[in-house]
C-alpha cells in the first residue's frame, strides 16, 4: 500500500521507523519485488503497511508486514524472506 504523506506521518506516530524516501536508489528494485508500497526500515528490518479489516467499521487500519530482517554483518544487510505480518497495527484514519 502506497501511503500519502499524511498517512506516513500518522503511521510514524504509532510505529518507530524511517521511511525509504522517493528517489532512493533501492526503491525501484523494491517496487519490482513487492509492488508500489511505502517502505519502512526499523530495528527488525524492512516493512510495509497492508490494509486490514478493523473491528470498528469507521476506522481504517493497517498491519505492519516484515519483508526482510537485518543480518548481523558489518555492514548490516537485509535478508529477504516471505512476508511476515507483525503484531503492529496502525490506525490510518477515519473511513470517508
Amino acid at each position: 500500500m502506497k501511503l500519502t504523506s499524511t498517512l506516513i506521518e500518522q503511521t510514524l506516530t504509532q510505529f518507530e521507523a524511517q521511511v525509504i524516501p522517493d528517489g532512493h536508489p533501492a526503491l525501484r528494485q523494491l517496487n519490482e519485488l513487492y509492488g508500489d508500497h511505502t517502505f519502512f526500515l526499523d530495528g527488525n528490518g524492512l516493512n510495509i503497511v497492508e490494509p486490514v479489516e478493523s473491528p470498528e467499521e469507521e476506522v481504517e487500519v493497517g498491519q505492519v508486514v516484515n519483508l526482510a530482517a537485518w543480518k548481523d554483518e558489518n555492514p548490516p544487510t537485509l535478508a529477504l524472506h516471505e512476508p511476515e505480518p507483525t503484531d503492529v497495527v496502525v490506525v490510518l484514519g477515519a473511513v470517508h
